[in-house]
């Protein structure tokens, strides 16, 4: 890895240690990339598990709870309450079946888009065709609505899109997101992003630039916090892209995530003597110090330079309009001071 960057990183950890939660504790966080991807993928990899498929519909009555009804679990896809119970929201805990207006359970990572697939489920399965992580409360019908399509960009509320894709409303793409990126951190090749997704690739990663997006774009709720909480015991694991979605943006790039961790928001110095603007950028971005600035480096989040300079004034126009859109870590040396600020270019 950059040096650079290990030593950044290295800072930012004593910084963001009381915000992480305790189970990533012995996770090395400075890596970036791929590094950091089979980090955690030895963390969330749990071996002898007992917990079964048949556990899950017990464990929805606390991982799925209506955050705003006790008495309800929250139906992934739906959108409303009223006569057409095929788009709830929410559903009493009791209505678990098969039948119209009941709700099941839904892999929303399709059991048959895994490669190979996931298997048959019945209450005594385990492994990947019981993990909760992927699984969630859905009316009977809707499900069916869904089966095995692939999801795909779209707006508004959950539906058909394309040619036999699946959006999953406004409401839940953040969700499903966070999930794809956890089967495939968890599951590796078996469960490739473009196995239950389609779109483009994220640069010359496997993950699709749309799950980035949602990601981004809609942020982690107490609801999913709350499945965390309670899988990390009743399971042995938790979803690192709902604690910090940030880490997906750090190992795939692409828009910048919500950093819940504040990972890569760390100076090296108290004083204020580099500003970057505008920032997120199009096409230029602008340094300016209080004082000669004597180098300035631009990196993804890879490591990897794609900018250098030096020995320039106290103000330099950077032009980024060929650089490819993500987040970057600008360092920048000013009388003898170095700094770093993340630098967004959209």
């Amino acid at each position: 890895m950059n040096k650079f960057l290990l030593s950044l990183l290295t800072f930012a950890i004593t910084f963001i240690a009381v915000a992480q939660q305790p189970y990533y504790d012995d996770v090395d966080i400075t890596l970036t990339g791929q590094d950091l991807y089979f980090e955690l993928q030895n963390k969330i990899d749990i071996s002898n598990n007992t917990f079964t498929y048949g556990d899950v519909r017990d464990s929805f009555l606390v991982t799925d709870e209506d955050t705003a009804n006790s008495n309800n679990v929250l139906l992934i896809y739906g959108h409303t309450n009223d006569s057409n119970c095929t788009t709830d929201r929410s559903r009493d805990k009791d209505d678990f079946g098969g039948g119209n207006c009941e709700y099941n359970r839904e892999h929303v990572f399709a059991r048959g888009n895994a490669d190979p697939d996931m298997g048959s489920a019945s209450n005594g399965s385990t492994g990947i065709v019981a993990d909760p992580h992927n699984l969630r409360p859905s009316d009977q019908q809707m499900n069916n609505n869904k089966g095995n399509k692939k999801f795909a960009a779209g707006s508004g509320n959950a539906g058909d899109v394309g040619s036999g894709n699946w959006y999953p409303g406004d409401e839940w793409k953040g969700d499903v997101a966070r999930m794809m990126m956890y089967m495939y951190t968890r599951y590796g090749d078996r469960c490739l992003p473009s196995l239950n997704g389609v779109g483009s690739t994220q640069g010359s990663t496997d993950m699709l630039q749309v799950f980035l997006q949602w990601n981004a774009e809609d942020m982690v709720t107490p609801f999913e916090d709350q499945r965390n909480e309670f899988l990390e015991t009743e399971y042995g694991n938790r979803n690192p892209f709902i604690d910090n979605p940030a880490l997906a943006t750090i190992i795939w790039g692409g828009p910048q995530a919500e950093d819940r961790w504040n990972t890569l928001g760390v100076e090296n110095f108290e004083e204020t003597i580099v500003e970057v603007f505008p920032n997120p950028a199009t096409d230029t971005v602008w340094v300016t110090s209080k004082y000669s600035l004597e180098s300035i480096m631009l990196y993804d989040v890879n490591g990897k330079e794609v900018f250098t300079t030096s020995s320039i004034d106290s103000v330099l126009k950077v032009d980024v309009s060929s650089i490819t859109p993500g987040l970057y870590l600008l360092k920048t040396i000013s009388n003898g001071v170095s700094s770093t600020n993340k630098v967004i270019i959209k």
